[in-house]
């Protein structure tokens, strides 16, 4: 999996659409092997972006758990530590 994108499910607060954007938009570059489409792509490049968006947001909002919602600032510090650990950084 593409280490850019996050999980964004069960967070307090919720994702917010930036988020799902944003995720998309890793995606769509991952599985294209663009960064920045050329014109002739474009059209095409943010189309299936806004559709993994979308799909992406209903997905998030069907998803159902007993756990509880996991806290943004401690999972930062947590994957910060796993980088500090595995780059020596």
């Amino acid at each position: 999996m593409c280490r850019n994108i996050k999980t964004l499910f069960n967070f307090d607060p919720p994702v917010t659409g930036d988020e799902v954007q944003a995720a998309s938009l890793q995606f769509v570059r991952k599985i294209s092997g663009f960064n920045k489409p050329s014109k002739a792509n474009e059209a095409a490049f943010q189309s299936a972006i806004d559709e993994i968006a979308e799909v992406s947001a209903r997905l998030l909002r069907s998803l159902e758990t007993t756990a509880a919602p996991k806290n943004r600032e401690e999972e930062a510090t947590r994957a910060k530590a796993r980088a500090a650990e595995r780059f020596g950084v």
